[in-house]
């Protein structure tokens, strides 16, 4: 039986109360009828995806996408329950915990994936914070209809330049020993492009501000990077003989997409977040280097998440050739104002009911890695990308944020995410920087 919740949407949406996500024998991380689903080293070129119409054409999506944020947010915030995280309602733990109000209101989230990965970084330098925050503010003015908007990025503008030449020599004083020329670079240009950025906004030229807002930005988090002089923790000693990615690295995956008569294929970048989750991405980059998933189908798209990583045969995951068995890893969720990831436990075991994560799922692609529901510690290979949007869900109130580990986000062309469907092509991931911080790697044992 299905249980029925109808909201807005012209459609009313149906639950499965079966384990029928992809097979009955494999892990069912999520519930929901898929036939609702909607259909939708490095390089010198950027990340791409070729169409076969103009991208005017992808906006007929966005109310479907809306519609399932619509659904999700109803159904979360009414039976706080994890809508995308448990086989069926009717298993649902009766106590679960409600979002507290005060954290529902508490303010706008932050969905930008650049954003929340300059603020993930294991930095504490007041002065940069007040040089991004303004740049970052240029897309909410550019939310103001014509060259209105333009009054609005001049005060951004000229805030982030005040706060730079105010605090220069703190950021300097910030860089690490080793990555202090590359950062003074950088911070000369960021000089240089926000001085452009003014002329652009002067000259009312409105098309040219957001490419160079995000060039702005890219300088910034170049400079917060540069502030992080080594990996800040030590990995508890039952995960340092993993594979563990101490830092970032960023991959690009290629996706070959049938049957749509808008766009062919596409190239994901997705920049993963080892300073918060090194043992998940360090598993994932490894698998990446062992080419895992080149060849493998998008095996769930149903409006909410789109899924890969489960392996043709009964296996639920990668099986390591060294032991013949499931190589799997611990849950992991680095939470703010800790210095070390929490493993093994959800935040809701721990009692941590208010933590903000540090690798929220409030980014559309964000991320994550799948899992059996009752196990914290059976990810293996499989993996998920988010299509939501935390419009009015905040951070740790939106069910899914300390119950799944992030460990990266989709940064160039995550809106195509929405146009992926099962049995749509993962032509090839390859590693496109940062592999040098991948420690205890077993593709290389394997040659």
């Amino acid at each position: 039986m299905a249980a029925i919740i109808f909201t807005q949407c012209s459609a009313p949406l149906h639950f499965s109360t079966s384990h029928s996500f992809i097979n009955p024998t494999k892990f069912n991380h999520f519930a929901g009828d898929n036939s609702l689903a909607f259909k939708s080293s490095n390089r010198m070129t950027r990340p791409r995806c070729s169409s076969h119409v103009p991208n005017k054409d992808k906006d007929r999506f966005i109310p479907l996408k809306e519609c399932a944020i619509s659904i999700a947010l109803t159904v979360g915030l009414l039976t706080a329950v994890p809508t995308l995280g448990c086989p069926s309602l009717a298993n649902a733990s009766s106590n679960a915990a409600l979002p507290d109000l005060a954290v529902l209101i508490s303010g706008p989230p932050i969905k930008d994936p650049g954003a929340l990965l300059r603020y993930g970084l294991p930095i504490d330098n007041k002065a940069i914070r007040e040089v991004q925050k303004p740049l970052e503010d240029i897309t909410d003015s550019l939310k103001i209809a014509g060259v209105k908007a333009l009054d609005s990025v001049e005060r951004n503008v000229r805030q982030a330049s005040r706060a730079e030449k105010q605090g220069k020599s703190l950021i300097i004083s910030g860089l690490a020993e080793s990555k202090k020329d590359h950062g003074i670079e950088l911070l000369a240009k960021l000089e240089v492009g926000m001085d452009e950025l003014q002329k652009i906004v002067e000259d009312k030229k409105r098309d040219a501000v957001a490419s160079k807002q995000k060039e702005l930005l890219q300088y910034v988090g170049g400079v917060e990077e540069d502030m992080v002089d080594s990996f800040p923790y030590e990995v508890p000693e039952e995960y340092r003989s993993m594979p563990l990615l101490k830092g970032r690295a960023a991959v690009d995956m290629k996706v070959k997409v049938k049957d749509n008569p808008n766009i062919d294929e596409c190239v994901f970048r997705i920049v993963l977040d080892g300073y918060n989750a090194p043992v998940t991405a360090g598993n994932f980059v490894d698998l990446v280097k062992r080419h895992f998933y080149d060849g493998m189908e998008i095996q769930r798209a149903d409006g909410f998440v789109v899924q890969t990583g489960d392996p043709e045969g009964p296996a639920e995951g990668f099986i390591d050739p060294s032991t013949e068995k499931t190589r799997t890893i611990p849950l992991e969720i680095m939470v703010e104002g800790e210095k070390a990831p929490f493993y093994e436990s959800t935040l809701e075991e721990l009692g941590l009911y208010k933590a903000q994560t540090k690798l929220p799922f409030n980014a559309f692609g964000t991320m994550a890695m799948a899992r059996e529901e009752f196990e914290n510690n059976s990810g293996s290979s499989q993996v998920f990308w988010l299509l939501k949007e935390s419009e009015l869900t905040p951070s740790n109130a939106n069910i899914l944020d300390g119950r799944y580990a992030v460990f990266g986000y989709v940064t160039e062309n995550e809106d195509f995410l929405a146009d992926l469907k099962v049995g749509d092509v993962i032509e090839s991931i390859e590693v496109v920087s940062g592999l040098d911080n991948l420690v205890n790697p077993t593709y290389k044992i394997a040659g």
